[in-house]
């Protein structure tokens, strides 16, 4: 099965140099966030192939990201677009709405 993503997976194009990483955090909460692993991405792309997701704005997910971020709790993700964190509350997902989705 395809799934479509809104950039090609490129795993050096959707790096995050360390140093912004430490300084981004959650913008409604405040906690720390680190890149999706590939089995938090697998699971986030079967949802939105299913059609079960949308960003807390309301606003259903057409493709999946290719990379994105998780806050350490692994209750929101926010994608990761060209290589550009969006880290707006509106944009976040929750992942209470995937089912199955990898707990760490």
């Amino acid at each position: 099965m395809h799934v479509p993503r809104t950039t090609a997976p490129n795993p050096a194009a959707t790096m995050i140099d360390k140093r912004l990483l430490d300084i981004l955090c959650d913008p409604v909460t405040k906690s720390p966030v680190r890149p999706l692993s590939a089995d938090e991405l697998d699971a986030l792309a079967r949802a939105v192939t299913a059609g079960k997701v949308s960003t807390e704005g309301g606003v259903p997910l057409k493709a999946s990201p290719a990379a994105g971020l998780i806050t350490r709790d692994g209750r929101t993700i926010y994608r990761i677009e060209d290589d550009i964190p969006v880290m707006l509350p509106d944009e976040a997902i929750a992942t209470s709405q995937i089912d199955g989705f990898p707990r760490r």
